[in-house]
């Protein structure tokens, strides 16, 4: 029996070979792996001895030679392919140790240049896979060092390594070239910063961890990270304590996560089944906490808390207090961290890169029955150029500064949405409603019940999309709203723009909507 060992991943590599020796398993080897090998006094011959062909081009070709790709494809079971190995003196390859070169970690260095990222490009490797897995049923591929205890365990216990195993490497290596050549095709795509959609699309997720189940128990799911530089992100969160998260955990911090990254002064958000419940911006993060808690005390319990300054004591001091799924700042205080850390079931999350924008070329991607729908993220908030005043009273300056902050909440709030704001704080959403008055009653509803009967006087309103009619204005006013937010572009414009000049309402058209199904 004969293996073919050449590994950029080398752990591992001289332990697993030392137990082939010793089988009696002859070793073929190249470049760097032939010389770690050697110095660990493993016997191995050289691939130029095998193929009497020297390394070329700088190694770039050693590999990619008959004698080895003979000896990889040959069917054992076909008396024409064996004589024709026997007629050119060519020995069968029956194991093939392979991983790659490292073209993700290249790509993923600070200051590499595209000659560099080119030439981590994997020529004789993926095809040596792709021989060997395709005579998968004669030769075992191992992609992966995880795999080389199961393969050994075979090879002690059967003498060779069993068809099933041989299927399931196959499969394997299969998912690697094809991540791999995924990889390269994405990094080629942004270096021509082509922002089109492509003809065919493929994209490659790295798995983060297995779930005990999915958005319901009877659903499996599993946790990927998007491969790249991306920070900020919840793949990228160190937790401090608690369970492992779940699909739900992850889902609402990353919405929750997404609309803090709209604000850069201190900020809380708290999430709750994918929807805002309450948000404060203050001078400091503490007023901005009780801002976000006091806008909800309710829909908090069991919710998502993000924050985009260090977790202090008197927050954590606070937080005791209130049973919360998931708690994310980009660094605790050490007394805070130890506080908080005394309840078991809290999942604690230190995002360091927290204030990070999303990657504005990324995609948002939908699964349909049989197929995807495919979108830019929304990555802006407001489009260029100046905001449209069409009342005959324009908003003060505190209203337009809480006119912005609803619009930022309004972004990520499911559609049809409406936010209230008054003094860069949250006073009620009305999130996900059929029809857009319903969300306006709702959110009015919300703040008179949880602040109090007058919480909505001299607040403001954003709404994600249009006014249809001028009911919304209507209500607003009955609640003592003074401004609004909202994107115009209803044939019905003129009707809430005479409603609101009636009620000396000043209100503003974005000219940009923010749907959010």
């Amino acid at each position: 029996m004969r293996a073919l060992i050449s590994v950029s991943d080398k752990s591992g590599i001289v332990e697993f070979a030392g137990e082939l020796n010793k089988l009696g398993i002859e070793i073929i080897s190249t470049g760097g792996t032939y010389k770690k090998l050697r110095e660990a006094k493993i016997p191995a011959v050289e691939v130029s001895e095998i193929t009497g062909f020297p390394e070329c081009l700088d190694g770039r070709v050693k590999t990619l030679h008959p004698v080895i790709h003979a000896g990889l494809l040959a069917v054992r079971s076909n008396p024409s392919h064996m004589k024709q190995l026997a007629d050119l003196s060519i020995k069968p390859i029956d194991l093939v140790i392979v991983n790659l070169y490292p073209f993700k970690e290249t790509v993923m260095k600070e200051g590499v240049t595209r000659e560099e990222a080119v030439e981590n490009i994997d020529i004789g490797g993926p095809t040596m896979l792709r021989a060997a897995a395709k005579n998968y049923q004669d030769v075992a591929v191992v992609v992966d060092p995880k795999d080389y205890d199961k393969v050994l365990s075979e090879l002690k216990e059967y003498g060779e390594v069993t068809l099933d195993t041989k299927f399931y490497l196959m499969q394997k290596v299969f998912m690697h070239t094809a991540a791999y050549d995924t990889l390269i095709a994405n990094y080629l795509r942004e270096q021509r910063n082509d922002d089109s959609f492509p003809e065919t699309l493929t994209l490659t997720f790295e798995k983060v961890q297995d779930m005990r189940y999915g958005e319901n128990p009877h659903q499996k799911a599993a946790f990927y990270r998007e491969t790249g530089k991306r920070k900020g992100s919840i793949a990228d969160a160190i937790q401090l304590n608690g369970k492992e998260l779940s699909f739900n955990n992850i889902n609402d911090t990353n919405g929750a996560l997404e609309l803090l990254k709209e604000f850069t002064e201190p900020t809380v958000v708290a999430c709750k089944h994918g929807n805002p419940c309450g948000v404060g911006s203050a001078d400091n993060i503490y007023d901005a906490w009780k801002k976000a808690y006091e806008a909800d005390k309710v829909s908090i319990f069991g919710g998502i808390v993000v924050l985009n300054r260090e977790l202090t004591r008197n927050i954590a001091e606070e937080m005791m207090n209130i049973f919360l799924e998931v708690v994310v700042a980009p660094s605790y205080e050490e007394e805070a961290l130890k506080l908080l850390q005394t309840k078991k079931n809290i999942r604690l999350l230190q995002l360091a890169d927290i204030e990070v924008p999303q990657y504005e070329k990324a995609y948002d991607l939908k699964k349909v029955n049989g197929g995807l729908i495919v979108q830019t993220i929304d990555s802006k908030l407001l489009p260029d150029g100046e905001l449209k005043v069409v009342t005959d009273r324009a908003p003060s300056d505190k209203e337009m500064e809480d006119l912005l902050f609803a619009w930022r909440v309004v972004k990520y709030v499911k559609s049809n949405g409406i936010a209230l704001a008054k003094d860069k704080q949250t006073i009620g959403i009305g999130p996900g409603q059929v029809n857009r008055v319903w969300a306006t009653k709702q959110s009015i509803e919300h703040a008179a019940e949880l602040i109090g009967p007058d919480a909505t006087k001299g607040a403001v309103l954003a709404s994600d999309a249009f006014f249809p009619f001028d009911d919304c204005v209507e209500a607003a006013h009955k609640a003592g709203i003074t401004a609004i937010i909202q994107p115009g572009g209803s044939i019905r414009d003129e009707d809430s723009i005479k409603k609101c000049n009636e009620y000396k309402i000043a209100m503003v058209f974005t000219g940009m909507r923010h749907f959010r199904h």
